[in-house]
Protein backbone atom coordinates (compact mmCIF):
# COMPACT_ATOMS: atom_id res chain seq x y z
CA UNK A 1 0.00 0.00 0.00
CA UNK A 2 0.97 3.56 -0.57
CA UNK A 3 1.03 6.92 0.39
CA UNK A 4 -1.16 9.16 -1.03
CA UNK A 5 -0.53 13.43 -1.02
CA UNK A 6 -3.44 15.87 -0.73
CA UNK A 7 -2.09 19.28 -0.87
CA UNK A 8 -4.69 22.13 0.10
CA UNK A 9 -4.05 25.16 -2.51
CA UNK A 10 -7.89 26.93 -2.50
CA UNK A 11 -7.25 29.76 -0.01
CA UNK A 12 -7.68 33.53 -1.73
CA UNK A 13 -4.81 35.08 0.61
CA UNK A 14 -6.83 38.03 0.43
CA UNK A 15 -3.79 39.64 3.36
CA UNK A 16 -1.56 39.37 0.56
CA UNK A 17 -3.41 42.09 -1.45
CA UNK A 18 -2.76 40.51 -4.92
CA UNK A 19 -4.36 39.09 -7.64
CA UNK A 20 -2.03 36.34 -7.81
CA UNK A 21 -2.92 33.10 -5.74
CA UNK A 22 -1.15 33.05 -2.52
CA UNK A 23 -0.02 29.77 -3.25
CA UNK A 24 1.86 31.34 -6.74
CA UNK A 25 3.72 33.67 -5.01
CA UNK A 26 7.46 32.87 -5.34
CA UNK A 27 9.73 31.75 -2.61
CA UNK A 28 13.46 30.83 -3.61
CA UNK A 29 12.81 31.39 -7.49
CA UNK A 30 9.99 28.36 -6.96
CA UNK A 31 5.84 28.80 -6.16
CA UNK A 32 5.13 28.35 -2.54
CA UNK A 33 2.65 25.56 -3.63
CA UNK A 34 5.49 23.50 -5.52
CA UNK A 35 7.71 23.67 -2.22
CA UNK A 36 4.81 21.51 -0.99
CA UNK A 37 4.58 19.32 -3.61
CA UNK A 38 8.89 18.99 -3.67
CA UNK A 39 8.55 18.35 0.37
CA UNK A 40 5.93 15.45 0.07
CA UNK A 41 7.27 13.63 -2.76
CA UNK A 42 10.19 12.71 -0.40
CA UNK A 43 7.38 10.15 0.57
CA UNK A 44 7.27 8.90 -2.92
CA UNK A 45 3.29 9.25 -3.13
CA UNK A 46 1.58 6.94 -5.06
CA UNK A 47 -0.83 9.20 -5.87
CA UNK A 48 -0.73 13.41 -5.10
CA UNK A 49 -3.99 15.41 -5.28
CA UNK A 50 -3.90 19.76 -5.17
CA UNK A 51 -6.98 21.00 -3.99
CA UNK A 52 -7.68 24.16 -5.85
CA UNK A 53 -9.95 26.74 -5.87
CA UNK A 54 -9.58 30.64 -6.01
CA UNK A 55 -7.57 31.21 -9.55
CA UNK A 56 -8.13 27.04 -9.53
CA UNK A 57 -6.56 27.39 -13.49
CA UNK A 58 -3.79 29.17 -12.24
CA UNK A 59 -2.71 27.22 -9.85
CA UNK A 60 -3.34 23.99 -11.75
CA UNK A 61 -0.93 24.84 -14.26
CA UNK A 62 1.61 25.20 -11.94
CA UNK A 63 0.49 22.02 -10.55
CA UNK A 64 0.73 20.23 -13.57
CA UNK A 65 3.73 21.19 -14.65
CA UNK A 66 5.84 20.04 -11.60
CA UNK A 67 3.86 17.13 -11.83
CA UNK A 68 1.87 16.08 -14.88
CA UNK A 69 0.48 13.08 -13.23
CA UNK A 70 -1.42 15.60 -10.12
CA UNK A 71 -4.60 15.46 -10.08
CA UNK A 72 -6.55 18.43 -9.64
CA UNK A 73 -9.67 18.77 -7.89
CA UNK A 74 -11.89 22.23 -7.02
CA UNK A 75 -13.27 23.02 -3.78
CA UNK A 76 -15.95 25.69 -5.06
CA UNK A 77 -16.93 27.25 -1.65
CA UNK A 78 -14.59 27.31 0.79
CA UNK A 79 -16.07 26.36 3.97
CA UNK A 80 -13.03 24.81 5.82
CA UNK A 81 -9.68 22.47 5.98
CA UNK A 82 -12.16 19.60 6.29
CA UNK A 83 -14.34 20.44 3.56
CA UNK A 84 -11.24 20.63 1.68
CA UNK A 85 -9.56 17.38 1.91
CA UNK A 86 -13.38 16.29 1.54
CA UNK A 87 -13.03 17.07 -2.05
CA UNK A 88 -10.18 14.48 -2.48
CA UNK A 89 -12.65 11.44 -1.75
CA UNK A 90 -13.48 10.85 -5.16
CA UNK A 91 -9.87 11.29 -6.41
CA UNK A 92 -8.52 8.53 -3.79
CA UNK A 93 -11.52 6.09 -3.81
CA UNK A 94 -9.33 3.09 -5.11
CA UNK A 95 -6.27 4.07 -3.53
CA UNK A 96 -5.51 2.25 -0.44
CA UNK A 97 -2.98 2.84 1.89
CA UNK A 98 -2.29 6.35 3.82
CA UNK A 99 -3.08 10.01 3.22
CA UNK A 100 -0.56 13.12 4.08
CA UNK A 101 -2.27 16.26 4.00
CA UNK A 102 0.14 19.30 3.15
CA UNK A 103 -0.03 22.78 2.49
CA UNK A 104 0.42 24.99 -0.81
CA UNK A 105 1.39 27.70 1.32
CA UNK A 106 3.91 26.01 3.92
CA UNK A 107 7.14 25.60 1.93
CA UNK A 108 9.32 24.42 4.43
CA UNK A 109 8.28 21.13 5.62
CA UNK A 110 11.46 18.79 5.89
CA UNK A 111 11.73 14.80 4.54
CA UNK A 112 12.89 13.49 7.89
CA UNK A 113 9.74 15.20 9.30
CA UNK A 114 7.18 13.64 6.88
CA UNK A 115 9.08 10.24 7.25
CA UNK A 116 8.83 10.26 11.24
CA UNK A 117 5.00 11.11 10.71
CA UNK A 118 4.86 8.43 8.38
CA UNK A 119 6.68 6.13 11.27
CA UNK A 120 4.48 7.00 14.05
CA UNK A 121 1.42 5.79 12.09
CA UNK A 122 2.62 2.40 13.02
CA UNK A 123 1.42 3.31 16.43
CA UNK A 124 -1.66 5.80 15.83
CA UNK A 125 -5.00 5.76 13.67
CA UNK A 126 -4.15 9.23 13.36
CA UNK A 127 -0.97 11.40 13.40
CA UNK A 128 -0.95 15.09 14.04
CA UNK A 129 2.51 17.58 13.56
CA UNK A 130 2.96 19.75 16.12
CA UNK A 131 5.28 21.99 17.22
CA UNK A 132 6.47 24.23 20.20
CA UNK A 133 5.96 28.10 19.26
CA UNK A 134 7.62 30.83 21.04
CA UNK A 135 4.46 33.18 20.77
CA UNK A 136 1.54 30.50 20.33
CA UNK A 137 -0.83 33.65 19.15
CA UNK A 138 -4.13 32.21 17.32
CA UNK A 139 -2.82 28.55 16.73
CA UNK A 140 -4.86 25.91 17.50
CA UNK A 141 -4.00 24.10 20.19
CA UNK A 142 -3.24 20.22 20.84
CA UNK A 143 -3.57 18.87 23.84
CA UNK A 144 -1.64 15.75 24.64
CA UNK A 145 -0.15 13.29 27.03
CA UNK A 146 3.50 12.00 25.95
CA UNK A 147 3.07 11.32 22.15
CA UNK A 148 -0.99 10.58 22.79
CA UNK A 149 -3.23 13.22 21.32
CA UNK A 150 -6.36 13.51 23.39
CA UNK A 151 -8.19 16.53 20.57
CA UNK A 152 -6.91 19.52 19.21
CA UNK A 153 -9.05 23.26 19.91
CA UNK A 154 -8.81 26.26 17.89
CA UNK A 155 -7.85 29.73 18.79
CA UNK A 156 -11.43 30.63 18.70
CA UNK A 157 -12.96 27.85 20.62
CA UNK A 158 -10.30 27.81 23.44
CA UNK A 159 -10.58 28.36 26.87
CA UNK A 160 -8.00 30.58 28.87
CA UNK A 161 -5.75 27.34 30.18
CA UNK A 162 -5.81 25.68 27.15
CA UNK A 163 -4.83 29.01 25.13
CA UNK A 164 -1.83 29.00 27.97
CA UNK A 165 -0.27 25.98 26.03
CA UNK A 166 2.28 26.11 23.74
CA UNK A 167 1.74 23.05 21.57
CA UNK A 168 0.24 23.76 18.44
CA UNK A 169 -1.27 22.58 15.30
CA UNK A 170 0.50 22.62 11.93
CA UNK A 171 -2.57 21.27 10.16
CA UNK A 172 -0.63 18.54 8.37
CA UNK A 173 -1.75 15.26 9.23
CA UNK A 174 -1.31 11.62 8.18
CA UNK A 175 -4.28 8.62 8.57
CA UNK A 176 -5.47 5.73 6.71
CA UNK A 177 -7.61 6.33 3.29
CA UNK A 178 -11.15 5.11 4.93
CA UNK A 179 -10.51 6.56 8.01
CA UNK A 180 -9.25 9.83 7.43
CA UNK A 181 -12.91 9.75 4.59
CA UNK A 182 -15.13 8.35 7.20
CA UNK A 183 -13.92 11.03 10.20
CA UNK A 184 -14.22 13.71 7.89
CA UNK A 185 -18.17 12.94 6.67
CA UNK A 186 -19.00 13.28 10.79
CA UNK A 187 -17.00 16.45 11.30
CA UNK A 188 -19.70 19.33 12.10
CA UNK A 189 -19.32 23.03 11.75
CA UNK A 190 -20.99 24.64 15.00
CA UNK A 191 -17.87 26.51 16.09
CA UNK A 192 -17.35 30.25 16.68
CA UNK A 193 -16.22 30.03 12.23
CA UNK A 194 -19.20 28.20 11.14
CA UNK A 195 -16.58 26.35 9.30
CA UNK A 196 -15.39 22.41 8.85
CA UNK A 197 -12.20 21.84 10.69
CA UNK A 198 -9.79 19.11 9.90
CA UNK A 199 -8.89 19.35 13.34
CA UNK A 200 -12.02 17.93 14.38
CA UNK A 201 -11.24 14.35 13.15
CA UNK A 202 -8.91 13.96 16.11
CA UNK A 203 -11.71 14.31 18.69
CA UNK A 204 -14.13 11.89 16.87
CA UNK A 205 -11.27 9.68 16.17
CA UNK A 206 -10.70 9.49 20.03
CA UNK A 207 -14.69 8.98 20.49
CA UNK A 208 -14.84 6.28 18.30
CA UNK A 209 -11.85 4.30 20.15
CA UNK A 210 -8.94 5.19 17.25
CA UNK A 211 -5.83 6.25 18.85
CA UNK A 212 -4.40 9.42 17.87
CA UNK A 213 -0.70 10.72 17.94
CA UNK A 214 1.28 13.55 17.66
CA UNK A 215 4.56 14.11 15.92
CA UNK A 216 6.92 17.73 16.72
CA UNK A 217 9.28 19.24 14.47
CA UNK A 218 11.02 22.61 14.81
CA UNK A 219 8.50 25.46 14.59
CA UNK A 220 10.59 27.11 11.58
CA UNK A 221 9.08 23.78 9.32
CA UNK A 222 5.52 25.01 9.98
CA UNK A 223 5.89 28.89 8.90
CA UNK A 224 2.63 29.22 6.98
CA UNK A 225 2.68 32.80 4.37
CA UNK A 226 -0.07 34.86 4.28
CA UNK A 227 1.19 38.19 4.03
CA UNK A 228 3.92 39.87 1.70
CA UNK A 229 6.08 40.15 5.37
CA UNK A 230 5.82 36.72 5.90
CA UNK A 231 7.00 35.93 2.52
CA UNK A 232 9.70 38.61 2.72
CA UNK A 233 10.81 36.35 6.02
CA UNK A 234 10.69 33.04 4.89
CA UNK A 235 12.59 34.45 2.11
CA UNK A 236 15.21 35.68 4.32
CA UNK A 237 14.94 32.27 6.33
CA UNK A 238 15.41 30.21 2.86
CA UNK A 239 18.28 32.18 1.91
CA UNK A 240 20.66 31.98 5.36
CA UNK A 241 19.94 28.41 5.18
CA UNK A 242 21.28 27.90 1.57
CA UNK A 243 23.93 30.03 2.23
CA UNK A 244 25.21 28.08 5.60
CA UNK A 245 24.75 25.24 3.46
CA UNK A 246 27.03 26.49 0.71
CA UNK A 247 29.31 27.56 2.94
CA UNK A 248 29.61 23.86 4.76
CA UNK A 249 29.44 22.16 2.17
CA UNK A 250 32.62 23.30 0.72
CA UNK A 251 31.87 26.49 -1.62
CA UNK A 252 33.45 29.55 -0.84
CA UNK A 253 30.95 33.12 -1.26
CA UNK A 254 32.95 35.80 -0.96
CA UNK A 255 30.20 37.84 0.70
CA UNK A 256 27.59 35.44 0.90
CA UNK A 257 24.57 38.16 2.41
CA UNK A 258 24.63 39.48 -1.51
CA UNK A 259 24.52 35.93 -3.25
CA UNK A 260 20.47 35.04 -3.72
CA UNK A 261 19.52 31.02 -4.36
CA UNK A 262 17.02 29.36 -5.74
CA UNK A 263 14.93 26.21 -4.11
CA UNK A 264 17.11 24.00 -6.56
CA UNK A 265 20.59 25.24 -6.58
CA UNK A 266 23.23 23.04 -6.91
CA UNK A 267 27.00 24.12 -6.20
CA UNK A 268 29.80 21.54 -6.19
CA UNK A 269 32.54 21.70 -3.80
CA UNK A 270 35.48 24.15 -4.30
CA UNK A 271 32.99 26.50 -6.63
CA UNK A 272 34.03 30.12 -5.89
CA UNK A 273 30.77 32.98 -5.86
CA UNK A 274 31.52 36.20 -5.74
CA UNK A 275 29.49 39.02 -4.46
CA UNK A 276 25.89 39.92 -5.89
CA UNK A 277 25.18 36.54 -8.02
CA UNK A 278 22.18 35.41 -8.08
CA UNK A 279 21.03 31.90 -9.18
CA UNK A 280 17.20 31.39 -10.84
CA UNK A 281 15.56 28.09 -10.85
CA UNK A 282 17.55 25.05 -12.38
CA UNK A 283 21.23 25.89 -12.16
CA UNK A 284 23.68 23.70 -11.88
CA UNK A 285 27.32 25.03 -10.99
CA UNK A 286 29.95 21.94 -10.94
CA UNK A 287 32.77 21.54 -9.09
CA UNK A 288 36.02 23.97 -9.15
CA UNK A 289 34.02 26.49 -11.25
CA UNK A 290 34.10 30.26 -10.53
CA UNK A 291 30.77 32.85 -10.40
CA UNK A 292 32.09 36.57 -11.00
CA UNK A 293 30.39 39.14 -9.41
CA UNK A 294 26.88 40.80 -10.58
CA UNK A 295 25.89 37.78 -12.98
CA UNK A 296 22.98 35.82 -13.41
CA UNK A 297 21.74 32.47 -13.94
CA UNK A 298 18.90 30.62 -14.47
CA UNK A 299 18.15 27.41 -15.96
CA UNK A 300 22.11 26.93 -17.12
CA UNK A 301 24.99 24.02 -16.46
CA UNK A 302 28.17 25.33 -15.97
CA UNK A 303 30.82 22.59 -15.50
CA UNK A 304 34.09 22.14 -14.13
CA UNK A 305 37.11 24.91 -14.35
CA UNK A 306 34.55 27.37 -15.86
CA UNK A 307 34.39 30.88 -15.71
CA UNK A 308 31.25 33.14 -15.95
CA UNK A 309 31.20 37.20 -15.87
CA UNK A 310 31.59 39.78 -13.98
CA UNK A 311 28.22 41.11 -15.35
CA UNK A 312 27.38 38.01 -17.49
CA UNK A 313 24.14 36.46 -17.70
CA UNK A 314 23.13 33.02 -18.71
CA UNK A 315 19.89 31.91 -19.74
CA UNK A 316 17.85 28.59 -19.90
CA UNK A 317 19.50 26.04 -21.89
CA UNK A 318 23.08 27.39 -21.19
CA UNK A 319 25.60 24.66 -20.96
CA UNK A 320 28.94 25.52 -20.25
CA UNK A 321 31.71 22.88 -20.84
CA UNK A 322 34.69 22.56 -18.68
CA UNK A 323 37.34 25.41 -18.62
CA UNK A 324 35.03 27.43 -21.04
CA UNK A 325 34.76 31.39 -20.13
CA UNK A 326 32.25 33.57 -20.62
CA UNK A 327 33.10 37.27 -19.52
CA UNK A 328 31.78 40.70 -19.28
CA UNK A 329 28.52 41.55 -20.60
CA UNK A 330 27.97 38.65 -22.15
CA UNK A 331 24.64 36.44 -22.67
CA UNK A 332 24.23 32.97 -23.49
CA UNK A 333 20.64 31.56 -24.00
CA UNK A 334 19.81 28.45 -25.50
CA UNK A 335 23.69 27.45 -26.47
CA UNK A 336 26.11 24.81 -26.00
CA UNK A 337 30.04 26.33 -25.69
CA UNK A 338 32.42 23.57 -26.03
CA UNK A 339 35.58 23.00 -23.80
CA UNK A 340 37.91 25.63 -23.48
CA UNK A 341 35.16 28.31 -25.70
CA UNK A 342 35.79 31.77 -25.03
CA UNK A 343 33.47 34.60 -25.24
CA UNK A 344 35.05 36.56 -23.12
CA UNK A 345 32.91 40.71 -23.47
CA UNK A 346 30.16 42.33 -24.91
CA UNK A 347 28.22 39.65 -27.17
CA UNK A 348 25.43 37.36 -27.79
CA UNK A 349 25.05 33.89 -28.30
CA UNK A 350 21.67 32.50 -28.60
CA UNK A 351 20.82 29.22 -30.01
CA UNK A 352 24.21 27.83 -31.05
CA UNK A 353 26.56 25.25 -30.77
CA UNK A 354 30.02 26.35 -30.14
CA UNK A 355 32.75 23.71 -30.92
CA UNK A 356 35.89 23.34 -28.38
CA UNK A 357 38.35 25.81 -28.20
CA UNK A 358 36.70 28.39 -30.36
CA UNK A 359 36.88 32.14 -29.37
CA UNK A 360 34.11 34.51 -30.14
CA UNK A 361 35.40 38.50 -29.73
CA UNK A 362 33.89 41.38 -28.71
CA UNK A 363 30.26 42.50 -30.04
CA UNK A 364 30.03 39.20 -31.72
CA UNK A 365 26.01 38.39 -32.38
CA UNK A 366 24.16 35.60 -33.20
CA UNK A 367 21.07 36.95 -35.29
CA UNK A 368 18.88 33.80 -34.32
CA UNK A 369 15.59 35.64 -34.41
CA UNK A 370 13.59 36.47 -37.96
CA UNK A 371 10.57 38.31 -35.68
CA UNK A 372 8.65 34.52 -36.01
CA UNK A 373 11.25 31.82 -36.12
CA UNK A 374 14.49 31.13 -34.40
CA UNK A 375 17.40 29.69 -36.01
CA UNK A 376 20.89 28.25 -35.18
CA UNK A 377 24.40 28.82 -35.40
CA UNK A 378 26.86 26.31 -35.41
CA UNK A 379 30.60 27.39 -34.56
CA UNK A 380 33.14 24.57 -35.36
CA UNK A 381 36.10 23.69 -32.81
CA UNK A 382 38.72 25.87 -33.04
CA UNK A 383 36.88 28.95 -34.86
CA UNK A 384 37.83 32.38 -34.50
CA UNK A 385 35.40 34.88 -34.63
CA UNK A 386 36.47 38.41 -35.24
CA UNK A 387 35.38 41.27 -33.15
CA UNK A 388 31.89 42.64 -33.75
CA UNK A 389 30.58 39.85 -36.43
CA UNK A 390 27.18 39.41 -37.20
CA UNK A 391 26.54 35.54 -37.46
CA UNK A 392 22.99 35.91 -39.55
CA UNK A 393 21.20 31.89 -38.43
CA UNK A 394 20.93 29.49 -39.98
CA UNK A 395 24.82 29.43 -40.34
CA UNK A 396 27.71 27.52 -40.00
CA UNK A 397 31.16 28.47 -39.50
CA UNK A 398 33.27 25.73 -39.99
CA UNK A 399 36.48 23.66 -37.27
CA UNK A 400 39.55 26.22 -37.40
CA UNK A 401 37.39 29.07 -40.08
CA UNK A 402 37.75 32.75 -39.43
CA UNK A 403 35.77 35.92 -39.34
CA UNK A 404 36.47 39.29 -40.21
CA UNK A 405 36.17 42.35 -37.94
CA UNK A 406 32.95 43.70 -38.24
CA UNK A 407 31.47 41.04 -40.85
CA UNK A 408 27.88 39.97 -41.65
CA UNK A 409 27.97 36.41 -41.91
CA UNK A 410 24.92 35.12 -44.53
CA UNK A 411 26.60 31.73 -45.84
CA UNK A 412 28.07 29.06 -44.11
CA UNK A 413 32.34 29.18 -44.12
CA UNK A 414 34.19 26.01 -44.65
CA UNK A 415 36.28 24.42 -41.95
CA UNK A 416 39.84 26.59 -42.62
CA UNK A 417 38.50 29.27 -44.57
CA UNK A 418 38.71 33.46 -43.79
CA UNK A 419 35.23 35.03 -44.50
CA UNK A 420 34.90 38.99 -44.57
CA UNK A 421 31.41 40.14 -44.98
CA UNK A 422 31.97 44.23 -44.64
CA UNK A 423 31.48 46.74 -47.35
CA UNK A 424 35.02 48.20 -48.63
CA UNK A 425 36.37 50.93 -46.97
CA UNK A 426 36.51 54.10 -49.18
CA UNK A 427 39.11 56.48 -48.12
CA UNK A 428 38.85 60.52 -49.07
CA UNK A 429 42.48 62.64 -48.30
CA UNK A 430 41.31 65.93 -46.66
CA UNK A 431 37.62 65.39 -46.40
CA UNK A 432 37.45 64.65 -42.93
CA UNK A 433 39.13 67.62 -41.78
CA UNK A 434 36.75 69.79 -44.29
CA UNK A 435 33.70 67.95 -42.68
CA UNK A 436 34.28 69.12 -38.99
CA UNK A 437 35.22 72.45 -39.81
CA UNK A 438 31.84 73.20 -41.96
CA UNK A 439 29.74 71.72 -38.93
CA UNK A 440 31.50 73.51 -36.41
CA UNK A 441 30.92 76.85 -38.38
CA UNK A 442 27.30 75.68 -38.63
CA UNK A 443 27.49 75.49 -35.01
CA UNK A 444 28.73 78.65 -34.16
CA UNK A 445 26.34 80.83 -36.13
CA UNK A 446 23.38 78.64 -34.58
CA UNK A 447 24.36 79.87 -31.70
CA UNK A 448 24.94 83.51 -32.39
CA UNK A 449 21.18 83.11 -33.46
Amino acid sequence: MGISLVILAAGQGSRMDSDLPKVLHSLAACPLVVHAMRAGRALDPARVVVVVGHGGEQVARVVTDEDPEAIIVTQTEQLGTAHAVGQARAALEDQPGDVVVLYGDTPFIRPETLDALQTARASHDVVVLGFHAADPGRYGRLLAHGDRLERIVEFKDATEDERAITLCNSGVLCADRATLFDLIAQVGNTNASGEYYLTDVVGLARARGLTAGVVTCNEAETLGINTRAELASAEAAFQAHARTEALENGVTLQAPDTVIFAQDTYLGRDCVIEPYVVFGPDVTVESGATIRAFSHLEGAHVSRGAVVGPYARLRPGAELAEDVRVGNFVEIKNAQLGEGAKVNHLSYVGDADVGAHANLGAGTVTCNYDGVFKHRTTIGQGAFIGSSTMLVAPVTVGADALTGSGSVITRDVPDGALALGRADQVTKPGLGAKLMDRLRARKASQNKG
